[in-house]
């Protein structure tokens, strides 16, 4: 089992190894990741071998305190309890504010006369030098008094045998408040002895400045630090934020206001316009549009009714609505959304061992170092006072809280950036591994296309319009279970086509159907039922094996008796997403080998790869055959990424490298899975790798500065360089350095939060130019023999619309069919890009009447341009 806990006390990178190690050595726990960002630490252990309070109890002994997340959340709604982070900050402005307040006039007193500032009397000369050194010594107090946490940590660690950044600053700021209180005793016994060359001396050598400086330096880096650690976390709490803190509910005919976490399964919640849905659950009542942005990044509210779901947080745009609760508290989408980022944030990617390894023993080195700069100095001759500088200035320099913070911050930004794009990363490892991947393979139904068939082309004969065999065709597909018949009954209810009279309905297994419409014989299936029953095709099947070899699914109609004559031939597919192609593009432009499998025949494949510019495809696939191809992948020694429903590819998932689970985050997907996309896009596969770039860029980023900071701090803080070049460096300045080193770290992971992926952008193909996205193929009806590209009759008119307010491919359809509704219209084809529809017209239609079309729709017409000829 896993259990999370609270952790206290840590303060660098040392401390996080610590913990680790003391938790490991409990018998039975398994794993155990410590995340000295958020200062939890998830445990995983075998139930009866330990326990919640062994574990509690050895991180105790280690130094450190412990105790189960959320012990200390269980108070009264009636007396809520402060944040532990609100509660620091708080706590380090105090210590702050109160450093400074005494700093201040203890750097005037100690150092303003060196550059002419005026000292009181009393301050002055070799005879008030007691004076002068208790006052600094007194103003030094409060600054170690409000900061004594260092103290009270950092020795503690080192009774335990486990030293940690504390402890460096323990010791330095210590060491300096030992030799000043020496320098006092040295200064009463010149005083009393009349030996003003030793009281001059030691006045001039007080280090209580230094303590202080230390101490007030650190903090300000701390605070800094802390406000800096807190923007990291930001995702989380938006997603947090998002749910409402009650819900209004139907019981006993009567409208009542919950808490959010009294709602229970089954109850009967009211939404009103403009509200955020409380829980998930199933529309029982009301018509609305939902704006799911928040979980899915995608900004274009869509439709939802009676029967249909909805998740907590999404926002109810228009209508009211009554819906039952499906899942409450922590198991609807957004508490396994926030749930997945914060276990993301808190996992270890694998770069981070090698931090782990030397934070582990850094603090133990940097003693000795410090001990030994201090001994070398002391026999080369060097004044205590200078060779205890030198030591003090190597235990503040240090700065294993850099190292410990390179990866951690990056990670939590990192994955709290992929959620706002609706990409989830179950582990930092995955984050990490992504940018390795030099082949993904997708899966083509569901993923590269929309998963389910549509009416792509209409080719008629002699016999039969358009609208004539789409009725006939409708009408007879009507009482059929064949997996295409409901495209051709859309197909025909988005025209507009009215159904006719069926009878004598017969189901020809293997071939097609046949009916009686409207008392005439006709027959649909395939090629083979056609020449079965000798009908004369008419072109009717050059026309369809043309669509075949387009990976397109031909159904042949033809009237039936003694003189069968083919009517025409309707041609269904699986279209393709639109953002599909220029997701390839994109991840082709990355060097990434892309690879579909499908269960379709060969033919069909080789049309989706030509179509999309894919590298390989295999066909004839089987579910169980996908993870096959996958280690196949592998073997031949790359990274391989899959993209898949998360449904019938789970072994495939589970075998890649990094599984990429497309939809909207079905169990099976988030078990299966290592990224979860929230969207039905491709595109956002993309993003996933390169916010993986992004992120290990950063970490790489950090871990340099971090290591070459404390390789070129350590020496420089030890006098190496005095001899040759004459630079020292003093103890105030090297906490100065050590704080800001820790700063920096952070800020330079929270440049990842202005993270915008290129992919969505723009698409750009293996050239380097940009390119357009592709739209979905459409129910374009042709005449018999024509083909794509080509014109139909010039005497037709097209009529070119600007149309503003569209922005997806949802908006593109929905203006499609307003326009391909009036009468007169043959069909319309929008350009998302150019923001156009162009109007194929049978006749004259008017402006005002296509306009009014479109705003019907609730989208802005603009101008009209009329050209002649109809769209191919």
């Amino acid at each position: 089992m896993k259990e999370k806990f609270d952790v206290s006390g840590m303060t660098c990178a040392s401390c996080q190894a610590h913990v680790e190690k003391a938790v490991r050595k409990v018998p039975g726990v398994k794993d155990v990741t410590v995340n000295l960002l958020s200062n939890n630490m998830v445990v995983e252990f075998e139930e009866g071998q330990s326990s919640a309070q062994e574990v509690v109890r050895a991180v105790e002994d280690a130094g450190y305190g412990a105790s189960p997340a959320g012990a200390k959340a269980s108070q009264s709604a009636a007396q809520p309890s402060e944040l532990p982070a609100e509660k620091q900050m708080r706590s380090m402005r105090f210590r702050l504010i109160v450093s400074f307040l005494m700093l201040v006039p203890m750097m005037y007193v100690s150092m303003g006369h060196m550059v002419g500032l005026p000292l009181p009397h009393i301050l002055h000369g070799t005879e008030n030098a007691m004076s002068f050194a208790l006052v600094q010594f007194f103003l030094a107090l409060p600054v170690l008094y409000v900061n004594r946490a260092y103290f009270e940590n950092g020795f503690k660690a080192l009774l335990h045998r486990t030293p940690n950044m504390d402890s460096l600053i323990a010791i330095g700021s210590a060491a300096s408040m030992l030799y000043g209180v020496i320098a006092l005793f040295e200064i009463g016994y010149g005083l009393g002895h009349d030996d003003a060359e030793r009281v001059m001396h030691f006045s001039m050598d007080l280090y209580f400045e230094s303590a202080a400086m230390i101490l007030a330096l650190i903090t300000l880096g701390k605070y800094l630090e802390t406000r800096s650690k807190g923007k990291t976390g930001e995702a989380i709490r938006r997603l947090m934020d998002l749910a409402p803190k009650t819900a209004t509910v139907e019981r006993d005919g009567q409208e009542i206001t919950l808490p959010l976490e009294e709602v229970a399964l089954g109850d009967i919640v009211l939404v009103r316009p403009g509200g955020s849905v409380p829980v998930d659950g199933v529309i029982v009542s009301g018509q609305t549009s939902v704006d799911q942005s928040a979980l899915t990044g995608e900004s274009i509210p869509v439709e939802r009714g009676e029967g249909d779901a909805v998740s907590a947080a999404t926002i109810n745009k228009s209508g009211f609505i009554k819906l039952r609760a499906t899942r409450v508290g922590d198991d609807t989408t957004l508490s396994q959304i926030i749930r997945l980022v914060e276990e993301a944030g808190n996992s270890k990617a694998p770069i981070a061992k090698l931090a782990d390894r030397i934070s582990g023993v850094f603090v133990p080195i940097v003693i000795a170092i410090a001990v030994l700069t201090t001994v070398v100095w002391l026999l080369l001759g060097e004044e205590a006072s200078r060779a205890l500088s030198y030591g003090i200035a190597v235990l503040v320099i240090s700065c294993p809280c850099a190292l410990g913070l390179a990866t951690p911050v990056a990670i939590m930004v990192g994955t709290g950036k992929g959620a706002e794009y609706g990409i989830l990363f179950k582990s930092a490892e995955a984050l990490e591994t992504a940018h390795a991947v030099k082949t993904v393979v997708l899966d083509k139904t569901g993923t590269i296309t929309e998963g389910r068939p549509r009416v792509t082309d209409v080719r008629t004969g002699r016999l039969a319009d358009e609208n004539r065999l789409l009725a006939i065709a409708a009408s007879m597909e009507h009482a059929s279970e064949h997996p295409l018949a409901e495209a051709v009954m859309q197909c025909a209810s988005e025209r507009g086509v009215k159904l006719l009279a069926v009878e004598r309905f017969t189901s020809i297994p293997g071939r097609g159907i046949e009916a009686e419409v409207e008392g005439a014989p006709y027959l649909a299936g395939n090629a083979a039922l056609m020449q079965e029953r000798g009908v004369a095709m008419e072109g009717m099947q050059e026309a369809g094996e043309a669509l075949a070899r387009e990976g397109k699914t031909p159904l042949y109609f033809a009237q039936g008796g003694t003189q069968a004559r083919a009517l025409g031939v309707i041609a269904v597919a699986d279209v393709v997403k639109p953002t599909s192609r220029e997701a390839i593009a994109a991840l082709k432009h990355l060097g990434i080998k892309v690879v579909m499998l499908t269960g379709d025949h060969k033919a069909t494949a080789e049309a989706i790869r030509a179509q999309m510019g894919i590298d390989e495809a295999v066909a004839e696939v089987l579910p169980q055959d996908k993870d096959r191809e996958v280690r196949r992948l592998q073997e031949g020694g790359r990274k391989v990424a899959m993209v898949g429903d998360g449904i019938n590819d789970a072994p495939a998932l589970a075998r890649a490298d990094v599984g990429i689970a497309i939809g909207a985050g079905t169990d099976v997907a988030i078990d299966s899975a290592d990224v979860v996309l929230m969207r039905s896009d491709l595109a956002d596969a993309v993003t996933a790798i390169e916010l993986s770039h992004k992120v290990l860029g950063n970490i790489k980023m950090n871990l340099f500065w971090a290591f070459f900071y404390n390789a070129i701090g350590i020496p420089l803080a030890a006098g190496v360089f005095y001899p040759l070049l004459g630079w020292r460096l003093s103890p105030m300045f090297a906490a100065a350095a050590m704080s800001l080193s820790s700063v920096c770290v952070v800020t330079n992971a929270l440049r990842l939060r202005f993270f915008r992926p290129h992919s969505r952008a723009e698409a750009i193909d293996q050239s380097g130019r940009r390119m357009t996205p592709a739209a979905p193929e459409t129910a374009v009806p042709r005449a018999a023999g024509e083909t794509k590209g080509q014109e139909e009759d010039d005497s037709g008119m097209k009529k070119i619309m600007t149309v503003e307010g569209m922005s997806c491919n949802h908006c593109k359809m929905s203006v499609e069919k307003a326009l391909s509704a009036v009468e007169g219209v043959k069909h319309a084809e929008v350009d998302l890009e150019k923001k156009t529809a162009a109007i194929a017209l049978a006749k004259d239609v008017s402006d005002d009447v296509l306009r009014k079309a479109v705003s019907d729709a609730g989208f802005e017409p603009g101008a009209i341009t009329v050209k002649k000829g109809l769209l191919s």
